[in-house]
């Protein structure tokens, strides 16, 4: 692992004792040494994204009224945490084969067209580009990268539709069949990058 000046840290479980997401996201901090860590316990519940603000958000800047404003003045905090990011660290569980919903909102209220990714005559471009991230993913059963498993595969696409290409993925998966094993070996992987 590469030193990295700035990290954003995004919590996904809804544990804050025991968890293994955060376990591994600790540790991968404390590996990064950063200079600056801003964290992000989406325990702190996002809002879900409204008509409002979708109506505000494909409004030109230029043209939007104070509420529309005041309706995306936090998901543009949480989009400049990002842009000040050079290292994002996020720690998620997998409930239910996918991402908690807490994970889900924050991606909805940073994916915007303009801010994070645009649309060429080629496609959609991040704009995040030149950022690491690392993935720290727990599950009970679900085996990460299995046919079942659609957390990793989402996260990995997702960033890298914003523009972060460079993305590690380390999980602690099937705890409930492999116990404490399973955050041990991945806590090695950690050690190891």
């Amino acid at each position: 692992m590469t030193q990295s000046n700035n990290i954003l840290r995004v919590d996904a479980s809804a544990r804050k004792v025991g968890s293994s997401s955060r376990a591994l996201t600790d540790a991968v901090i404390a590996k990064l040494a950063p200079d600056f860590v801003v964290t992000r316990d989406l325990t702190d519940a996002l809002p879900f994204v409204t008509e409002d603000w979708v109506g505000a958000n494909f409004t030109d800047e230029a043209d939007r009224t104070e509420a529309q404003k005041s309706i995306l003045a936090l998901s543009d905090s949480l989009v400049d945490e990002i842009v000040a990011a050079d290292t994002l660290v996020i720690g998620t569980p997998i409930y239910n084969f996918a991402v908690p919903a807490a994970l889900k909102a924050w991606i909805d209220l940073i994916a915007r067209a303009r801010k994070t990714f645009q649309y060429t005559a080629n496609g959609p471009e991040g704009l995040l580009t030149s950022k690491k991230a690392y993935v720290l993913i727990a599950s009970g059963g679900t085996e990460v990268g299995s046919e079942i498993d659609f957390a990793s595969g989402y996260l990995r696409h997702v960033l890298g539709f914003v523009g972060i290409t460079d993305v590690t993925i380390i999980a602690a998966d099937q705890q409930m069949m492999k116990g404490e094993a399973a955050l041990d070996q991945a806590l090695e992987k950690v050690a190891s990058v």
